[in-house]
């Protein structure tokens, strides 16, 4: 077994199979170590509500058999209103594409070890060249690549990226059957993905109905322990008795039920990424906060991510003195501002304001939504501020305020 390799990547999630698989198709050596046991894989990390767009589908040539249900529309509900927008996206079975991208990568000749736990870098003469897995094995690469999500033991340890917990975000899902998908009173979920603002139910989050066929569907929700959790947090309730509830107060779920073994839990950070790079390495994925902040829609980020750090590698081998420096792989930061999250900067502070917003105010949103085309919403959704503007009222100036207040105080 080669024990040194072009690039080594630390987890088998999207980001670290596509860097993998792009790398492998232009004839690097390539090593995927991932924690879970191949006959589990990925039991333990499919925590992913796996919603995405055609967009994604083609950039990466994705097939038609790791979807569940292609969905025609996105609606947005608040607690007495909806929005529905006319777009086309895809609701995937998030074990099934991982083991595509994994089979797939495979295939152009990138190698799997599973089994493989990353605990440590290892390093010479302060840079690193290898990573230490169960214990006292090594190996070694040219460009180390982490693509552990939140845990990043290589990415904290090197001191590249310093993700905090009041950053980040819980989630829980299940998958059910039985569900009212066209009840009386709401807007028709029939191959919908649907997003909830309403702090009853997820405060300082959000929670979601993503139509999965038939009378199915991902149902979950989600919440960063932000101001506006503490302001709405029903006393002694974690996620579990938020999603609970839920299923206990909505008409659409008098009759479902959890289908066995189908329940998800994840967890990303919403903050604004410290770094990316250093000498001979890479963070990508969710080892930097890359989940859009304010949708949710993580999968396309994170395989931007891993195709901008396949590209960089790419260009550093390409050149004459093969240089791997922190300086030539900072081409990975640029591409990641430019191509993986733009604007994430002015997309945080939205996604901030946002979710300080009332119930009433999610309402009088939907109300506003539905009185635009639908280039304001996209507008506003990519970080134009003038978008922004036109979803802004007078009677904002409290929240604005505190909003501001907030920000002086950190």
């Amino acid at each position: 077994m080669t024990e040194q390799f072009d690039v080594a990547i630390a987890g088998a999630g999207p980001a670290g199979a596509q860097c993998a698989r792009d790398l492998a198709e232009r004839g690097y050596d390539v090593v995927v170590l991932e924690t879970e046991s191949e006959d589990e894989f990925p039991a333990q990390s499919n925590k992913s509500t796996a919603g995405t767009f055609p967009s994604m589908m083609g950039a990466f040539g994705i097939p038609d058999d790791v979807v569940m249900n292609y969905t025609d529309d996105v609606v947005l509900e608040s607690p007495n209103e909806h929005f529905v927008r006319h777009q086309p996206g895809a609701v995937l079975e998030f074990a099934d594409f991982k083991n595509f991208l994994v089979e797939d990568g495979r295939e152009s000749g990138a190698e799997y070890w599973f089994d493989a736990r990353v605990s440590n870098p290892v390093m010479d003469d302060g840079e690193i060249v290898g990573v230490q897995y169960d214990g006292q094995n090594e190996v070694y690469a040219d460009v180390v690549v982490d693509a552990t999500g939140p845990a990043a033991p290589l990415a904290k340890k090197l001191g590249v990226t310093d993700l905090e917990r009041k950053n980040q975000a819980i989630g829980v899902e299940y998958e059910l059957e039985g569900i009212d998908v066209d009840a009386e009173g709401y807007a028709d979920l029939t191959d919908a993905m649907m997003l909830r603002l309403d702090h009853d139910l997820a405060p300082g989050g959000y929670s979601w109905i993503f139509h999965t066929g038939g009378d199915t569907a991902k149902v979950g929700l989600c919440y960063i322990q932000n101001e506006a959790h503490r302001d709405y947090a029903k006393d002694g309730m974690g996620i579990d008795d938020y999603l609970q509830y839920w299923l206990d107060s909505d008409p659409r779920f008098e009759n479902a039920e959890r289908i066995e073994g189908k329940q998800h839990r994840g967890s990303a950070h919403i903050q604004m990424p410290s770094g990316f790079t250093t000498d001979n390495f890479m963070a990508i994925g969710d080892t930097v906060p890359t989940v859009d902040p304010l949708w949710g829609e993580g999968i396309y980020t994170c395989m931007k991510s891993g195709r901008a750090a396949a590209v960089t590698a790419d260009r550093c081998f390409m050149a004459s003195d093969r240089d791997t420096s922190a300086e030539r792989l900072s081409i990975y930061d640029d591409l990641w501002h430019e191509r993986v999250a733009p604007k994430m900067r002015t997309r945080l502070l939205m996604t901030r304001l946002l979710y300080l917003a009332s119930n009433e105010r999610y309402d009088t949103l939907m109300r506003d939504l539905n009185r635009f085309d639908d280039d304001v919403l996209n507008a506003a959704n990519e970080g134009d501020l003038r978008a922004v503007s036109k979803l802004i009222h007078l009677g904002d100036a409290p929240l604005l305020a505190r909003f501001f207040r907030e920000r002086l105080m950190e």
